[in-house]
């Protein structure tokens, strides 16, 4: 398995709405279940078989309860990109990366999406369909990208799988940027990706291989087997929800 790098650094200007809400500095110390929100996803990806984890984090309390987790630190950057860039630079190929509000993170997803990576991949990317997310949570809403093989939300999860992965890291600072609009995404491809875009034509997947081809490298999707890998804890309302599932699965466990 690859190491792992779980970004929970603070984001400049107003404070997270969810650290807000519970009256604590950061989101990644918000309990669930009995456990910080961070210890969830370090325990998810230690089931999956992950042995060296670093968090990156500039708020103390993260970082002591990280250390106190066993895993190693990383200063934070200004923004995800340039800390996934430090923590490249520390931890190396393959790394794995995903976010500390990942509450409802699972070790057989992490593993699925390890396997579910081509072979020739140099990075990869997990997202999941709006069917199987409305499947496992219905009422759902979600920020979709919306392209002709079906609409499909980040599950934070992102495998670094090569060496030749770095080169996707500066990139990400665009994709970061264009998120929620597509369109953009496939303006920076070139004239005949956006066409195909704003016909209906053009897939994510070929989408994505042909950014990773700009930049030199193989750029994969993976998608996920369970649609509750694309629910991240963003707002008060999606605590309430991650705090309902996390009960039903011990209750269920």
């Amino acid at each position: 398995m690859p190491s792992a790098l779980i970004l929970a650094g603070s984001r400049p200007g107003s404070p997270d709405p969810v650290a807000a809400a519970e009256g604590l500095t950061h989101k990644a110390l918000v309990e669930l279940e009995g456990k910080p929100m961070l210890a969830h996803v370090v325990e998810a990806l230690s089931d999956a078989g992950i042995r060296r984890l670093a968090v990156v984090a500039n708020d103390p309390a993260v970082v002591a309860l990280a250390e106190l987790l066993g895993c190693e630190t990383v200063p934070a950057e200004a923004g995800p990109s340039a800390s996934v860039a430090a923590g490249f630079a520390l931890l190396g190929a393959p790394m794995l990366v995903t976010t500390s509000d990942h509450a409802l993170l699972r070790g057989d997803w992490v593993r699925d999406f390890v396997g579910d990576t081509p072979e020739d991949a140099d990075v990869s990317v997990l997202l999941a369909r709006r069917e199987a997310i409305e499947a496992a949570m219905p009422g759902s809403r979600r920020t979709y990208l919306r392209f002709a093989d079906g609409h499909w939300s980040g599950c934070n999860l992102f495998l670094l799988k090569t060496a030749r992965a770095e080169a996707a890291i500066e990139t990400w600072k665009l994709v970061e940027a264009d998120r929620k609009r597509p369109w953009r995404i496939a303006a920076r491809l070139g004239l005949g990706m956006l066409a195909s875009y704003a016909l209906g034509r053009l897939t994510l997947s070929a989408a994505l291989s042909r950014l990773g081809a700009k930049i030199g490298l193989n750029a994969r999707l993976v998608a996920a087997r369970d649609g509750l890998a694309a629910v991240d804890v963003d707002k008060p309302s999606d605590l309430v929800d991650a705090r309902a599932i996390l009960a039903r699965r011990q209750g269920s466990g």
